[in-house]
């Protein structure tokens, strides 16, 4: 009986956090300045990578350095199938594009899908390589791939116009968009988590040859979460396209996924709701510091704007955050586990 009431408990919360944040998202679409929906359809972007980023990296415990590259396959695919052929007859300009990139187009919706799905593809072909190794090397391996998705992107001017980038997306991206996706992609991802299978992640990544001997098929387990992680990535990727309406390789960088590996290390690796947290941290908190940048009057004394000085405040509040949570904000837990009540032992 009281476990029957914690459970409609918890579900009454999460549907609360669910009406909350789609009534949010339509206020700030309709009330909020321009500068602001842009800032939270981009903490809306980061979510979902973020919280895609965590199943693979936290819940599952394999270090990959992967996130950059499925962005980015996400994000031209998007690119081509929204862009029409005409603007990219006009802005290839290092050589022609390929008939068949012409032929391509569709709804912006079906293009975020065949994003997402084009990203899983490579990542389930890649997990039978990728997950031969472990730790250390899976990093290493990992790394590559992102590398070697920028190189394949410079270097194939008729698909991607090279280094130049594509231009002119369509600007679809607006809070209906990222705010509705990144509802969806947490709600898959801890659905995924409170199931037989975030179990089975969870023993990997607590001691995967304990696993392996309790019988769980560690290879399929590590493959859901690569390939779920790639979907939402490709997916994040398309949105991010058709937010900055322009692409290039370099957008594409380590730096992304260094990004993201401070966003779910602060939040708690492992905690979808650390995830986002570290989030908003991050990316709606470096939006904030920007006053830092420009001249300031304190206490009747005027400074000169120092540029950068947000990020070397930035990067002093996250030395003290780790110093004193050493396990991020939410260590592993969930929002639901703050209102469980503590046994006490007699």
């Amino acid at each position: 009986m009281v476990e029957n009431q914690i459970f409609t408990k918890h579900r009454l919360i999460n549907l609360f956090i669910i009406v909350l944040a789609i009534w949010f998202t339509w206020f700030a679409q309709n009330f909020f300045d321009e500068y602001t929906v842009r800032v939270i359809n981009n903490v809306a972007i980061f979510i979902i990578l973020a919280v895609s980023y965590n199943l693979i990296n936290g819940v599952t415990g394999q270090f990959s350095l992967e996130p950059n590259g499925f962005v980015a396959i996400g994000a031209y695919v998007t690119a081509i199938l929204t862009v029409d052929a005409e603007g990219m007859l006009y802005q290839y300009d290092i050589e022609e594009p390929a008939q068949w990139i012409l032929a391509l187009q569709t709804d912006f919706f079906w293009a975020l899908l065949i994003a997402g799905a084009f990203s899983a593809l490579l990542a389930l072909s890649l997990s039978f390589p990728v997950f031969r190794v472990r730790g250390d090397y899976l990093a290493i391996v990992t790394l590559g791939f992102g590398f070697i998705i920028r190189i394949l992107a410079i270097n194939s001017p008729s698909i991607t116009n090279g280094s130049l980038g594509i231009n002119d997306i369509p600007e679809y991206s607006n809070l209906y968009w990222t705010g509705g996706f990144a509802i969806f992609a947490v709600l898959a991802i801890l659905n995924i988590i409170y199931s037989k299978y975030g179990r089975a992640m969870k023993a990997v990544r607590d001691d995967e040859d304990a696993a392996i001997a309790m019988g769980v098929n560690t290879f399929k387990i590590k493959t859901l979460a690569f390939t779920t992680s790639a979907f939402f990535e490709g997916i994040g990727g398309g949105l991010l396209a058709a937010l900055l309406t322009s692409i290039s390789p370099d957008l594409f960088t380590f730096f992304l996924t260094f990004q993201l590996l401070i966003i779910i290390v602060l939040g708690g690796l492992g905690s979808t709701t650390g995830a986002i947290l570290g989030t908003i941290f991050v990316m709606a908190g470096l939006e904030w510091m920007r006053f830092l940048d420009e001249p300031m009057n304190i206490f009747g004394f005027q400074t000169e704007g120092t540029p950068g000085m947000r990020m070397v405040v930035f990067s002093l509040i996250l030395i003290i955050v780790m110093l004193f949570a050493r396990e991020g904000l939410m260590g592993k837990k969930e929002l639901k586990d703050l209102f469980k009540k503590k046994k006490v032992n007699k």
